[in-house]
């Protein structure tokens, strides 16, 4: 399952799902202080990402999923949630976000000034 994980002095967590509701191969759409976030559940290991693709803003959240790889439905790049950048364009990276698993509850560490 997802791992816990440490946070710092300036982070806070903000839950934005529970457990059930992120079962393997399911993924939901969250926002956090009015930023579009996606979260997927690839075989118990919890990532989440901003929904804007870094090419040109499209949104992620039905994009095909293969494995770790998430295809962007606008123009077909393709990411590795696993891994922060396209194979093959390191200018293209994507948002990512540290999730914290509590009890039956995932949160995004957010910053002081409410940023993921």
């Amino acid at each position: 399952m997802t791992e816990e994980t440490q946070m710092d002095a300036t982070q806070t967590p903000v839950t934005v799902a529970r457990l059930d509701e992120l079962t393997p191969g399911q993924r939901k759409l969250v926002f956090v202080d009015g930023r579009s976030i996606v979260l997927f559940n690839i075989d118990g290991s919890i990532h989440a990402i901003d929904n804007s693709c870094p090419h040109n803003g499209a949104s992620l959240a039905s994009g095909k999923l293969q494995g770790t790889v998430l295809q962007c439905p606008a123009h077909g790049l393709r990411f590795d949630l696993a891994k922060p950048c396209e194979p093959g364009s390191p200018s293209l990276c994507l948002r990512r976000f540290t999730v914290q698993a509590t009890g039956d509850t995932l949160a995004l560490l957010v910053d002081a000034a409410g940023t993921p």
